[in-house]
């Protein structure tokens, strides 16, 4: 879907038609929106059952909340699928599907899902499936990619310690056993990476640094483009000072312990977590592909509903209405809501008017309240003669 795709999702009454017929209402909101600013798609919405006028306020309120929370979730999933597919957007792109299908054909098509949420239910237990389900995606997203993201951070640091300098690589593979002074009473064996550039200082001072170093005790170890690391002995008594001492030269002592089959038992850690990594890495894009598809055909019921209410309480019983999806431009979606309120200000009564030049104009300061306090008001408050929501899946 392009970046800069914007649909207005709209309800009218089947009455801008002469004939009230909705066939021809469709085509009527054609030819308002016309080709120049968008095209129109039917939007089919089932009739619900409807309660009383102040459950209908209260559940246009509870549906804009949870469609907040849709969109937010449908975000949340789409950033996490382009944190693990490392930002590649086409890759991106391809996984952002619904019902295995692109989200733009899911909406030209969209049907009500009978099955998954049953049109013959209470519109409050419609709105209260949909809620828990919206929070289900994204907990179990949350779960999976912290999981993930705990998994990745554990093997970055294991490859840390193979591939890093000598200030944090692994010692395991480096330091023979044979130079380590082990199973002493009174000697130990201190590892320190000394920085290229001051070794001279290093092995000119190391043995007066601290009381009881051992003369000529400095042995080369190894060696990397930053660092050289040195094995050095010194009486245990004296340890921690010499320690303390290094620091404050800028060397780095290694805190390290021989321990037998150490070398095998880190390549087995690397090798066991780097397969860890892969198959949680598989088991969140696969989940974060589902509950995309999941996150985003709740946000579009979600916003049918909405359209339903709305639709209710602006044009009343019986219903007789038509539905329909706009599919515009960023740009163009103004022009396209502008070229509707040429067509249908009427529908808003005492709200719209004229001015001199034939231009519809808004009495917003006569209205805004009263809209408001009835739920009337669309997105960013901005109240239109008809139902319209704006709405643009990233």
């Amino acid at each position: 879907m392009s970046k800069n795709t914007k649909f207005l999702l709209l309800s009218l009454p089947a009455s801008i038609s002469p004939t009230n017929d909705h066939d021809e209402a469709l085509t009527a909101l054609r030819s308002a929106v016309t080709t120049d600013y968008g095209t129109v798609f039917p939007f089919p919405i089932p009739e619900f059952k409807i309660g009383t006028l102040d459950a209908l306020v209260q559940q246009a309120d509870e549906l804009a909340k949870l469609e907040t929370a849709c969109e937010g979730v449908v975000g949340k999933v789409g950033d996490s699928l382009k944190t693990i597919l490392e930002g590649d957007e086409e890759k991106v792109s391809q996984s952002k599907t619904v019902n295995d299908k692109p989200a733009e054909q899911y909406l030209k098509s969209f049907h009500w899902n009978r099955v998954k949420y049953r049109a013959d239910k209470p519109l409050g237990e419609l709105i209260n499936t949909l809620q828990k389900e919206i929070t289900s995606i994204d907990n179990q997203v949350k779960d999976k990619y912290n999981s993930y993201n705990q998994v990745k951070t554990n093997l970055t640091a294991l490859q840390r310690r193979q591939t890093g300098n000598l200030t944090t690589k692994s010692l395991a593979n480096i330091v023979s056993p044979d130079l380590i002074i082990r199973d002493s009473d009174y000697l130990e064996t201190h590892l320190i990476a000394v920085p290229r550039t001051i070794i001279k200082d290093f092995l000119r001072i190391y043995e007066t640094l601290a009381p009881m170093v051992v003369p000529r005790s400095a042995v080369q170890v190894a060696a990397d483009e930053e660092f050289t690391l040195y094995a050095v002995t010194t009486f245990k008594k004296h340890s921690q000072d010499f320690v303390h001492k290094c620091r404050e030269s800028k060397w780095t002592p290694r805190d390290y312990k021989y321990k037998e089959g150490g070398r095998e038992e880190e390549n087995k850690e690397l090798e066991k977590v780097g397969k860890d990594e892969k198959r949680v890495w598989g088991e969140a894009l696969r989940l974060g592909r589902t509950a995309w598809g999941e996150a985003v055909m709740a946000w579009v019921h979600v916003l049918a509903l909405r359209v339903f209410v709305e639709t209710v309480l602006r044009y009343g019983l019986p219903l007789n209405f038509v539905c329909g999806l706009v599919r515009t431009t960023g740009k163009l979606a103004k022009k396209a809501k502008a070229s509707l309120d040429v067509s249908y200000s009427y529908l808003g009564g005492n709200a719209f008017g004229r001015d001199k030049k034939g231009r519809v104009t808004k009495d917003d300061s006569s209205t805004s309240a009263d809209m408001q306090a009835a739920g009337h008001m669309g997105d960013g408050g901005d109240y239109s003669a008809y139902v319209c929501y704006e709405f643009e899946i990233r």
